[in-house]
């Protein structure tokens, strides 16, 4: 198959993948509106309900880059297919949780498939899309994200409210099975043709590395930056991450080619997406407070209110797909990005009661900019890398990502605290300032409660107000990252031109693709 062709079932291909996406996609955002009903069957501690939804979050953030390795070395379609296997059965045995330790387990556990799952998905798309059609491609593909990911609070309500908190994770089971019969039928197998080996020490570095890494950043804002668990394990993230660096240096056949980060459109466009995503990581949880405890939306309304981003993204992205083709993916980048700066500018301007048109409009141009810029951004991060190594670079672009979110949820939601908390008045006691639902409770046992629900809205509007202006700037900061760091045309990727190495000479030679049916 030559790569100006494609292969002849690709848009099948593409279709069986965003099936496989759309699961694991889904999960990140489908359990926030049942942990109250979690906490209620297990009688769990506010710290095990954390747990239950970071476990899959830093399990799968820690594990992409190793996953991606392995797609490469092993083939994208057979470790696609243990991704889902392994999520498919866990979200099954969590359903059937006896405890909230089993919970959390088993959280963890779909957070294993799901790494093994997301960079194959990209990788696959790479190698059966010829280059021209691969911004189309990831339009689709982001596309189906956005919606999974607007659309998990919208489908976890439905499921708690008809049935139960166990319901958010049998609904996986038949998704699952529909992505592996299209994998296994339509998905030729692929792998990089250098054969090189697994290097396990620097897998183990890595993983703890990310991690690490991750769990500290969404663990800061609740513990404390100061708590000494936060600083020691991001201490002990970032000596795993030098050592994973090192070790990758000086191998003759590295994990990860850390020299792709010497290509501007690599490190430009990846930049530039870690960036924007700090800010629109933790849009829907800021304003899931909002509506619920501001304005008043029930958890299946908030779920619903959501929609106008997804929607928003699909638009865009038809637009996102088909333009850079006639503008190039710089201009794209840097449009995108300037419009959701201008949803943010929206959503900064909201009141506690300037009711739902503004979010809508708000949320709606997040999602258009979000719709233009990806594809442009996918294709030239992935752009830059050779084919052969698909895997890998699909699996560092996931990770600049969800580096960007624990980062926006970690530093955006202590702003976000640290602002409300200093609007709220001083004769509060310590625990009733820890957030506005705790503000709220309090209220309700004091004479002047109303008074001082009335001010806790207004203090969190404010500060949502603030968080929100730093998603402005971060978008910004993002286009003017594309702007000034990408070239304004995509050029096809080369493989980096090897170092010499004195103790021992190159394994792989630069080759094409293996593809089989």
């Amino acid at each position: 198959m030559r790569d100006e062709e494609g292969h002849p079932r690709r848009w099948a291909i593409l279709v069986a993948l965003c099936a496989a996406l759309l699961v694991i996609v889904i999960d990140n955002t489908v359990l926030h509106v049942a942990v109250p009903a979690i906490g209620d069957a297990f009688d769990a501690s506010t710290d095990q309900l954390q747990a239950v939804i970071d476990g899959y979050v830093v399990v799968f953030a820690g594990l992409l880059i190793t996953a991606g390795v392995l797609s490469d070395r092993y083939g994208r379609r057979r470790v696609l297919v243990l991704g889902l296997l392994v999520f498919g059965a866990a979200s099954a045995l969590a359903a059937a949780a006896p405890s909230v330790w089993w919970l959390i387990a088993m959280r963890a556990l779909m957070g294993v498939g799901a790494a093994l799952v997301m960079p194959a998905t990209l990788a696959v798309l790479v190698v059966v899309f010829p280059e021209q059609e691969r911004p189309r491609a990831f339009a689709v593909w982001s596309a189906v994200a956005s919606v999974g990911m607007a659309a998990g609070p919208l489908l976890g309500g439905a499921l708690v409210d008809m049935w139960s908190w166990a319901g958010v994770f049998l609904i996986n089971i038949p998704v699952v099975t529909v992505a592996l019969f299209g994998v296994v039928r339509l998905v030729p197998e692929t792998r990089a043709p250098d054969g090189r080996g697994l290097d396990l020490f620097g897998t183990v570095l890595v993983t703890a590395g990310m991690t690490g890494l991750v769990w500290a950043l969404i663990e800061a804002p609740a513990y404390g930056y100061t708590a000494p668990a936060v600083p020691a394990g991001a201490a002990a993230a970032l000596m795993a991450l030098v050592g994973f660096g090192v070790r990758q240096h000086r191998s003759a056949t590295p994990m990860v080619d850390l020299r792709l980060y010497r290509d501007r459109r690599f490190s430009g466009a990846g930049f530039a997406v870690a960036v924007m995503t700090i800010a629109t990581g933790s849009t829907l949880f800021v304003l899931s407070q909002y509506l619920q405890l501001v304005l008043g939306y029930s958890a299946f309304e908030t779920g619903l209110a959501a929609v106008p981003l997804a929607a928003g993204v699909v638009a865009g992205s038809t637009v996102g797909g088909r333009a850079p083709a006639r503008f190039g993916p710089r201009a794209c980048i840097v449009a995108g990005f300037t419009v959701t700066a201008a949803g943010f500018v929206v959503l900064a301007s909201l009141s506690e009661d300037g009711g739902y048109a503004p979010v809508s409009i708000g949320l709606a141009l997040a999602g258009i900019g979000s719709g233009i810029a990806g594809p442009s951004a996918t294709s030239t991060v992935l752009g830059a890398v050779p084919p052969e190594r698909a895997g890998m670079g699909s699996a560092l672009n996931d990770t600049h990502q969800q580096l960007g979110i624990a980062l926006g949820v970690a530093g955006l939601g202590s702003l976000l605290a640290t602002v409300y908390r200093g609007k709220l008045p001083d004769s509060l006691p310590e625990d009733a300032m820890s957030s506005l639902g705790a503000t709220l409770s309090h209220a309700r046992d004091r004479a002047d409660g109303e008074a001082l629900a009335e001010a806790a809205r207004s203090a969190f509007t404010d500060a949502q107000s603030v968080t929100m202006s730093v998603g402005v700037a971060a978008a910004l900061v993002g286009a003017a990252v594309a702007l000034f760091a990408l070239p304004g045309r995509a050029t096809r990727a080369t493989a980096p031109e090897p170092e010499p190495e004195p103790e021992s000479e190159e394994a792989g030679q630069p080759g094409s693709q293996r593809h089989a049916e």
